[in-house]
């Protein structure tokens, strides 16, 4: 029996549920007993298997069938408790048996490099292929002008503390902004101004007032599925604030962490409206694969790389390296883009469900928005009603939202506003959360005291 019978025959175990998900494989030698071959045919159709990532091997302990996601399957255990705050990615669909082969196999490949100190800028095999995933983002660079790093927060964060050649100061971020850049600004007693984000856009009459009269260094944008709205730019709406940074002498900050899930490929960055080094491109593997990867890159332009290593070099020396080596094989291998591909499929449908449920549920007086990714979404509560006291009586509905206040400056902020994200929220429980979620909004209306006009 030949090498590529073998292998059909385990393939076909596979695919119909003979051989389940992280099963161990028969042994080498037992294998080669089974199909009365040699055990050089065993080997050779279990190497071919593990190229095509069908099986994976542990060393010392032997073969196993690789898991993979069943195709459209989202959604957790059913706990009674239906989580809009959670943000991470849908759970059941973390590609955890796929990345463990990929660790596996990173050991295997960097023996020296993964227990020794590593370029602070990222291994040089690994920012090659990230250049050239970048590409099918409309992000065209060299792999010498991305470095990575731990999470696109730690990007943020150092570029918040480094000179401009502008010499500018201050910095402007879109209003309301995720909990992890205000906290950065906080620490860094950093003079920030704000612009408001909404379903609409953004005012540009207000952004060119900013970038004229307040001494801007950078504008921090999070231009597809922002985080809270989950509102995404327009190109032409890109297209100009690129235009207002080139006359206004301010750069760019611009936050791409979920840009992998953008199914529309007409959608360009603002990078690629000016990749001189005047938009400065970060984005993470956090939202879409797997949130303890804590990896992230950043295309560096020249006349920040020298200051930009060393603030890097400074809080962590280096990025670990078995987790590069591992994303690298993850990226090479194909099972990104299969990944990403099922990611798409799941949160657009989430996105559908959740945008019909708003139209259908909620009162007509409160205000929402919704996204493609299925990732974030903001409900504005009528009247007078506050987030806090509607977070409360939630969660005696075992359903659970989270308060965008944290996320405003404080010129800005806001306590009517909620945030939802459904990533962990299986399909069938959207429509009863919302519907919950309105059902406590109308109650809470109705318990306002009346205002009578005489």
């Amino acid at each position: 029996m030949i090498y590529a019978e073998v292998m059909k025959s385990i393939e076909q175990q596979i695919d119909n549920g003979g051989l389940k998900p992280g099963k161990r494989l028969p042994s080498i030698r037992a294998l080669a007993k089974q199909f009365d071959c040699s055990v050089n045919t065993i080997i050779k159709a279990y190497s071919e298997l593990e190229k095509k990532h069908k099986i994976y091997s542990v060393s010392k302990s032997g073969y196993y069938v690789v898991e993979r996601v069943p195709f459209g399957h989202s959604g957790s255990a059913n706990t009674g408790v239906i989580d809009f705050l959670s943000a991470g990615p849908d759970k059941n669909a973390m590609p955890y048996r796929d990345f463990q082969h990929c660790i596996n196999q990173a050991i295997e490949g960097y023996k020296e490099e993964m227990f020794t100190y590593s370029e602070i800028q990222g291994l040089p095999s690994l920012r090659e292929e990230l250049a050239r995933h970048l590409r099918e983002l409309q992000v065209f660079t060299v792999p010498d002008r991305i470095c990575v790093v731990s999470g696109s927060q730690q990007a943020i964060h150092l570029l918040i503390s480094l000179s401009f050649p502008n010499g500018k100061k201050n910095i402007c971020v879109e209003q309301p902004t995720h909990v992890s850049m205000i906290e950065s600004i906080k620490v860094q007693q950093a003079t920030t101004y704000g612009i408001e984000i909404t379903e609409r856009g953004i005012d540009m009459e207000r952004l060119e007032h900013l970038f004229k009269c307040n001494d801007i260094k950078c504008f921090y944008t999070v231009t597809r599925f922002h985080n809270p709205t989950g509102c995404s730019y327009s190109n032409k709406e890109r297209r100009k604030i690129v235009e207002l940074a080139q006359k206004y002498d301010v750069y760019i900050i611009e936050d791409d962490y979920l840009g992998d899930l953008d199914p529309d490929k007409n959608q360009d960055p603002m990078f690629a409206y000016d990749p001189s080094g005047r938009v400065i491109y970060i984005k993470s593997f956090s939202k879409v694969m797997l949130p303890g990867l804590r990896l992230g890159l950043a295309v560096i332009p020249n006349f920040l790389r020298e200051s930009f290593l060393s603030a890097k070099f400074a809080t962590d020396l280096h990025t670990p390296v078995l987790m590069q080596g591992a994303l690298e094989i993850y990226l090479k291998s194909g099972m990104f883009k299969a990944h990403i591909q099922r990611m798409r499929s799941i949160y657009s449908r989430k996105a559908a469900l959740l945008q019909k449920a708003y139209q259908e549920k909620l009162p007509s007086s409160a205000a929402y928005s919704v996204s493609q990714s299925g990732f974030y979404s903001t409900i504005r509560l009528p009247g007078l009603l506050k987030a806090g006291m509607l977070i409360e009586d939630l969660k005696k509905e075992n359903v659970y939202v989270d308060d965008a206040r944290k996320m405003y400056l404080p010129e800005f902020a806001q306590d009517s506003v909620i945030r939802l994200s459904v990533s962990q929220v299986e399909e069938e429980h959207i429509v009863i959360g919302v519907q919950t979620i309105a059902r406590v909004i109308k109650e809470q209306l109705n318990k306002m005291p009346q205002v009578k006009f005489i």
